[in-house]
């Protein structure tokens, strides 16, 4: 009996984006119908390696790439060029002499395999990925769904604010809201996390009301020290406060944490000695 389904119920996917986001995250399901090889990072696909999975030639998927190349790219697709292709083929061992290389993460994988029509294993991906949706509840389904609108809202919100706020704060921002629609870890630079003042003072042991009274200067504070060792303020982004309204803040991340360090040790650490537990001993 065969597994592949009539074309009619397995093409909902090719036709519906919210059904392609909506199951996203399901890169399980490809080692499941098919064993999956990837380069020797583990984590990326050529499109040679696409086209073999799939079992289609080459010219198949660039094709497919060439009418979808804004989904797939927020699906994980890269074109690599220049130092960073040469660093790329020097990790995973790659001679080719191309000037570019386009790369497929797992979940790009799948969402090739949501839209390629001519590919007995796509179909399958596709049946395996509907056969999961059919046994989720219809809380389940409602959930998912939301979640793909509530992302779809931030990302117009975020889009808005291109040229407003930090570039690399605003990426970073994306990213973390395309992985919670999707139900998945971010694949973010742990430097590029965004650091908030009110969490690092909770982190050195400071109360809800000193936390009110510190962070606004605190803030100011480490803007002037970056500042000063930059030569420039750091990049601003755009804060819901609890009252309903925005302001705009420092787009701080992880990268900086030195500098709240640094802000922490000459104007604090003093005048909160009891603050801060050693070992977890206060």
């Amino acid at each position: 009996m065969s597994i592949v389904p009539e074309q009619s119920s397995e093409l909902v996917l090719t036709e519906s984006r919210t059904m392609r986001a909506q199951t996203a995250g399901r890169v399980d399901v490809l080692d499941k119908v098919k064993a999956l090889t990837l380069l020797s990072d583990g984590t990326h696909a050529t499109t040679e390696i696409v086209a073999d999975y799939f079992e289609v030639d080459i010219e198949a998927i660039k094709s497919l790439v060439k009418d979808n190349r804004v989904e797939l790219a927020e699906n994980g697709m890269r074109i690599l060029v220049g130092e960073e292709l040469r660093a790329f083929k020097d990790l995973c061992g790659i001679e080719s002499k191309a000037r570019s290389l386009a790369t497929y993460s797992r979940r790009t994988i799948l969402n090739v395999g949501q839209l390629l029509r001519d590919s007995n294993v796509a179909r399958r991906v596709r049946t395996y990925l509907l056969e999961v949706e059919e046994k989720a509840t219809p809380q389940q389904r409602s959930e998912a769904v939301q979640a793909v609108e509530l992302a779809e809202a931030r990302m117009r919100v975020l889009k808005v604010a291109e040229g407003i706020v930090s570039s690399e704060w605003l990426e970073t921002k994306a990213r973390l809201v395309a992985a919670k629609a999707l139900g998945e870890e971010p694949e973010v630079d742990p430097l590029d996390v965004p650091l908030y003042v009110p969490d690092f003072l909770k982190a050195k042991g400071l109360k809800r009301k000193q936390i009110e009274a510190v962070q606004s200067w605190f803030g100011r504070r480490a803007a002037a020290l970056y500042e000063a060792e930059h030569g420039e303020k750091p990049g601003k982004r755009q804060s819901d406060l609890p009252n309903g309204s925005v302001r705009e803040t420092y787009a701080w991340t992880e990268r900086h944490r030195p500098v709240f360090e640094e802000t922490w040790d000459r104007y604090y650490a003093d005048q909160y000695p009891t603050q801060i537990s050693l070992d977890g001993a206060a």
